[in-house]
């Protein structure tokens, strides 16, 4: 439980800020609202009765610093990243407070690695990027993949998204990371993030996820925040995610509706299934996880992280991604609730 420790939400009103008020207040912290629009903040604290709420903007600095006082941590769920990331971990580290965020994009999560590493470890600060469903778990599931290996060959992260209705959020920090590489693609590969240019379509591929999903065909080369949160810290040169091509469409279409909320708690009827696979020589390890709803489930993802930094839970300070500062498997036990996770029947097949 939260022992009613004070937790601040940048970007609170947002779809997943929204998600991480409601489950910190589940598990027994309370929730400091945060963000730059005052009329949404107000309107979201009247659905929160009790909660404070502060208007900040990460344009202004002195704003954050009156906003973090009394906070023990900060979840950054304001995107576009690439603009609020530095100034909100900026804040955390005068506040001396841990921060985290939800970042899917790249950019922005190679930016936190970069600029923040040893500023934040000579602090003794932790600052986990990425710590969302794109990023985070899947890191977690390729360090529990790993077991007692200290390095692999390969790590195959596979998406399998019954459908893909992105937020405003997820479009426009869509198009910042677009703008910032030049219409150049990204991969990891040979041990580090390359930018290249390609003109031809992704490869379509057919792969075999276990059942009940089965075959699906993926875009290879559908590049996510993995490929910056997996070799932070485990040696792996070559680093693949791929992506259900129903999923991509709905991502690209221009009339894709925003997700709708079908239950009481607001959570999409969009499913997920994860699928890793990392290759050691002839030797291969995998676990598959299945949930639903990839903008809830980053929710308990955060929060959980909260608890374990909060509580001392942690294996090192500084920035660093999931697998690295917590212990993957135990985090992912945690986590049972919201994500079924399992070995990986079978072997890689795409």
């Amino acid at each position: 439980m939260g022992s009613q420790q004070t937790v601040a939400v940048f970007g609170a009103y947002g779809h997943t800020g929204r998600f991480v008020v409601a489950e910190l207040r589940e598990r027994g912290f309370v929730p400091l609202l945060l963000g730059r629009d005052a009329g949404r903040l107000q309107a979201l604290a009247a659905s929160h009765p009790g909660l404070e709420h502060r208007v900040a903007s990460a344009g202004d600095p002195a704003s954050l610093d009156r906003a973090l006082r009394g906070a023990a941590a900060v979840v950054n769920c304001a995107g576009p990243f690439a603009s609020t990331a530095a100034p909100v971990i900026e804040a955390a580290l005068r506040a001396g407070i841990p921060y985290m965020d939800v970042a899917a994009e790249i950019e922005a999560n190679v930016d936190t690695f970069a600029h923040f590493t040893d500023r934040a470890r000579s602090a003794g600060v932790a600052v986990v990027p990425a710590m969302a469903f794109f990023g985070g778990l899947g890191d977690l599931l390729v360090t529990a993949a790993m077991g007692d290996w200290t390095a692999a060959d390969e790590a195959h992260v596979a998406y399998g998204l019954s459908s893909w209705h992105p937020t405003a959020g997820t479009l426009a920090s869509g198009t910042v990371s677009r703008d910032r590489r030049d219409g150049r693609r990204v991969r990891y590969t040979g041990g580090r993030l390359e930018y290249h240019l390609d003109e031809g379509d992704l490869p379509v591929l057919e792969w075999h996820f276990p059942a009940p999903l089965g075959t699906r065909t993926v875009l290879g080369g559908f590049t996510m925040a993995d490929v910056v949160t997996v070799p932070s810290h485990l040696s792996i040169p070559e680093v693949r995610t791929y992506m259900t091509t129903d999923a991509a469409r709905d991502l690209a279409g221009p009339d894709t509706p925003a997700p709708a909320a079908v239950d009481e708690r607001g959570r999409s009827g969009q499913t997920f299934t994860v699928d890793v696979v990392v290759r050691s020589g002839d030797r291969q390890r995998g676990v598959v996880a299945s949930g639903r709803d990839i903008y809830a489930v980053s929710a308990p993802l955060a929060v959980e992280a909260v608890r374990r930094l909060l509580a001392g839970q942690t294996r090192t300070s500084g920035v660093a991604s999931a697998g690295e500062i917590f212990d993957a498997a135990d985090f992912l036990r945690a986590l049972s609730a919201h994500i079924s996770v399992a070995p990986r029947p079978g072997v890689l097949q795409a």
